[in-house]
């Protein structure tokens, strides 16, 4: 289990603005407030999971939940292996109005090497990442190819993203 940190205001726009603030103010009814904060959850909740669908990301009971009052976003299941596991993380997080990811997913497959992480920083390329982490800028393909199917162009990166770094 662990807690990965993102930029709230950064990464895919899938959903509206209400889905990702904080509680509404308390209305006369209390009830009705908590149901349309759970309801605002759960369609965010939705809204990713799609997302993580349309990137060909599977995993065993995958379940996602959204806390719109914490923007932290909890996912667990079983991945097939470890990259599909952090490419499934990177897709919870890399989305606008998420500050956070509570990784519960498991891997079926023997354990490999964790990636590292790198959060774009403005005027970052691709190259100039893979020059901090293997020593060769001509390494930025296996960053590329760790990152797709988020990434569709080694140079649509932005800043605030997070990558994954592969083991060298």
């Amino acid at each position: 289990m662990s807690l990965l940190k993102f930029l709230k205001d950064a990464g895919e726009k899938l959903f509206g603005g209400k889905e990702a603030q904080a509680a509404p103010a308390p209305a006369a009814d209390p009830a009705a407030a908590q149901a349309r904060v759970q309801e605002a959850n759960a369609k965010a909740a939705e809204a990713i999971r799609k997302y993580i669908a349309s990137q060909g990301l599977t995993a065993d009971a995958l379940e996602v939940s959204f806390d719109g009052a914490t923007t932290t976003v909890t996912v667990s299941g079983v991945a097939a292996d470890q990259a599909t596991k952090e490419k499934i993380v990177l897709c919870c997080g890399n989305v606008a109005g998420v500050s956070a990811v509570n990784d519960l997913l498991t891997v079926a497959a023997p354990p490999e090497p964790e990636s590292q992480f790198h959060l774009v920083a403005k005027g970052d390329t691709l190259s100039a990442i893979a020059k901090k982490f293997y020593g060769n800028a001509n390494a930025y393909m296996k960053i590329f190819e760790a990152n797709r199917p988020m990434l569709s162009h080694p140079d649509k990166i932005y800043p605030g993203q997070l990558l994954r770094i592969p083991p060298a």
